[in-house]
């Protein structure tokens, strides 16, 4: 298995993302509008995670591509939870990307207390043999909920998935919390975005 040129597609679609992305929020910025973007940040799944994640779903390596649909994958984070659906909404109109899937894990969190939107596409990348498409997956969430999220990934890897019951209900509780800090954050979003206004024109 040729890892480089298997994976080479996926850091394409990665970089594409983010200068996408990126060039979204630039425009919010030259209208003097809120962007429901705060940061960007993209990765192409270490191989030994594919080959963990391929054993795990007894996913033949042939098959790798099709059947795990976050090899490429780009993080979005937004200060409000209603900055979230105004990027899931502007991604849908997009023409430059095709979306397969879509997982809404706020409205339904998982059990952890893990909550995100994930939004399964599907990207063109142009080769030296032509186009190729390729699956992505954008994660958008708060920076709240990527706090949490940050910290239960490290805990899952320091226990293997196998999180002690005392240390799962804490961040259950803190999942709570997260979540309780972004709805109060939401009712003053408008004093947020004002202040924020008036420390840019200064």
């Amino acid at each position: 298995m040729n890892w480089e040129a298997l994976l080479a597609p996926y850091s394409q679609v990665v970089e594409e993302l983010k200068v996408k992305l990126k060039g979204m929020r630039a425009q919010y910025e030259f209208e003097s509008r809120h962007s429901p973007i705060e940061f960007i940040t993209g990765r192409v799944k270490p191989i030994q995670s594919i080959l963990e994640k391929a054993e795990k779903r007894q996913i033949p390596i042939e098959d790798i591509e099709k059947n795990i649909q976050d090899i490429a994958g780009v993080r979005v984070v937004c200060q409000f939870v209603d900055d979230i659906h105004e990027i899931v909404d502007m991604l849908r109109s997009r023409n430059d990307l095709k979306i397969i899937d879509e997982k809404d894990y706020i409205t339904e969190k998982k059990e952890s207390g893990y909550r995100s939107f994930h939004i399964i596409i599907e990207y063109p990348v142009e080769t030296i043999h032509g186009e190729k498409m390729v699956l992505a997956e954008i994660q958008i969430r708060t920076l709240a909920m990527n706090f949490w999220a940050t910290n239960e990934h490290s805990l899952n890897y320091k226990y293997e998935g196998r999180i002690p019951s005392a240390v799962k209900s804490r961040l259950q509780r803190a999942a709570e919390a997260a979540f309780k800090l972004d709805e109060e954050m939401s009712k003053i979003k408008n004093e947020v975005q004002e202040a924020q206004r008036i420390f840019h024109r200064k």
